[in-house]
């Protein structure tokens, strides 16, 4: 059964490795679109997070060939054979591999911001990647993972073809696969959504992992790491939308200012990575989120639905209602953030007459998909576009010209619709936290 987005494959790979929960274990995701996966499995294992950053040495005239590998530590792994038979002397190895340790250096620094690696040293490594399809890459971290002390070496993924499974036999101690088809094409052939994940994310999934529980040496207690935001609820949830029971998840922060809905784009889901993203930057400024599937599995069948703006609307305006029964945002304020045609929605629900919304963030929106309705749209507005999004940036300019609520349309340079390029997503992020923190305003008073 093929898998959502990586989330849920991280979910799936998770069930499958409860058996060592109460081990001394630590994740090791293979950037970059293993750890969004690792990041599942650490969690439900309650085991630290980590990267394992490994660079294929190959051979100068054949580079896809590989005759090593090397490690963070200054692990070193030579397969003299392929050595011997490519004719590589050692002034040539010399100088691939200190080319490549450049470039593993710096990847390793970027993705962890300034932490320390995890020690393996006597424990457990879990490696972990999004699926396999060769193996090489895999198997090389596998490799480096043992000599940098792990005791023992799991492989986890969601997804590799039965006839690689022996391959590992000889560099890990168990391997564990969710899917294992005789007929397989590639990995992105069982995702759903197999969109690339961007080093933001990477060193996004990392930070909250690191924050999410520390240990305090003076306690010896677990505790909530004092340079994160302490959550009261942080939680899947089933969302009541009318009749329909959708699932959501919710996150609230100690001292919650207001509670951010998101309304995601055509063919996403709860689990959007940016949207995840987003919102984890929204978390630490003290604002919950609420992000929610805006359609049933069987409603996403029908992909009219997909782009059934007045049915997306009601759904949100019901969500809202719904948000409205938890204790903690009886008194708040709430603000929509939609992306794609989920901004479409969001403008529609917020033009409604009775809206309970405050304020209103598109990021790489479909504002026009609102129609008529966005001139009786009263929530403040940040549309925000990529500046190489062409066409959305048009309808974006258009789409503020009939808006008589306060509006800004804030266009990133150099980014594209799906802000993958570096840095425009959390500048994405960043205007979209200071809209809501600016017009979200005072917790109402209900008395």
């Amino acid at each position: 059964m093929p898998f959502v987005n990586r989330v849920d494959a991280g979910q799936r790979l998770a069930a499958e490795l409860m058996d060592l929960r109460n081990e001394d274990v630590v994740v090791l995701g293979l950037p970059r679109g293993g750890v969004p996966v690792a990041y599942e499995v650490a969690r439900a294992l309650g085991a630290p997070l980590d990267v394992i950053v490994v660079r294929k040495l190959g051979v100068p005239f054949q580079p896809e060939l590989g005759m090593g590998a090397i490690g963070e530590g200054g692990v070193r792994i030579i397969n003299p054979e392929i050595v011997r038979m490519a004719r590589v002397n050692d002034r040539e190895l010399a100088a691939i591999e200190e080319r490549e340790r450049v470039e593993l250096d710096r990847r390793a620094n970027r993705y962890r911001a300034g932490r320390e690696r995890a020690s393996l040293q006597g424990r457990t490594a879990i490696v972990v990647d999004d699926g396999i399809a060769t193996g090489s890459t895999a198997q090389a971290a596998c490799q480096v993972a043992r000599a940098l002390g792990a005791s023992r070496v799991i492989l986890a993924v969601p997804v590799a073809p039965r006839s690689s499974i022996d391959k590992f036999s000889d560099v890990v101690d168990k391997m564990v696969c969710v899917e294992t088809p005789d007929w397989f094409f590639g990995v992105g052939q069982w995702y759903d959504n197999f969109s690339q994940t961007s080093d933001e994310e990477v060193v996004t999934l990392l930070q909250r992992a690191s924050e999410r529980i520390t240990p305090n040496p003076e306690t010896s207690v677990v505790s909530v790491d004092s340079a994160s935001d302490p959550m009261t609820r942080d939680e899947e949830v089933e969302v009541v939308a009318g009749s329909i029971a959708l699932a959501g998840h919710l996150t609230v922060p100690e001292a919650v200012q207001g509670i951010v809905i998101f309304a995601h784009g055509s063919g996403s889901s709860r689990h959007s990575p940016r949207n995840r993203f987003v919102a984890e930057v929204l978390n630490q400024a003290g604002l919950g989120t609420l992000l929610f599937d805006l359609l049933t599995r069987d409603e996403e069948l029908d992909r009219s639905n997909v782009f059934d703006i007045a049915l997306l609307a009601t759904r949100l305006v019901d969500v809202t209602n719904w948000l409205r029964t938890q204790p903690e945002a009886v008194h708040l304020p709430i603000g929509y953030f939609g992306a794609s045609t989920g901004a479409g929605a969001a403008l529609w629900a917020a033009s409604q007459p009775d809206a309970d919304v405050a304020a209103v963030v598109s990021r790489g929106g479909r504002p026009d998909l609102a129609g008529s309705r966005l001139a009786t749209v009263r929530a403040p507005t940040l549309l925000i576009v990529g500046g190489l999004d062409d066409v959305v940036l048009e309808l974006n300019r258009q789409a503020q010209g009939r808006l008589l609520c306060e509006n800004h349309l804030a266009v990133v340079p150099g980014a594209t619709h799906l802000f993958e390029e570096p840095g425009t997503l959390e500048t994405a992020a960043n205007l979209a936290r200071d809209w809501f923190i600016g017009h979200l305003g005072p917790v109402r008073d209900i008395s």
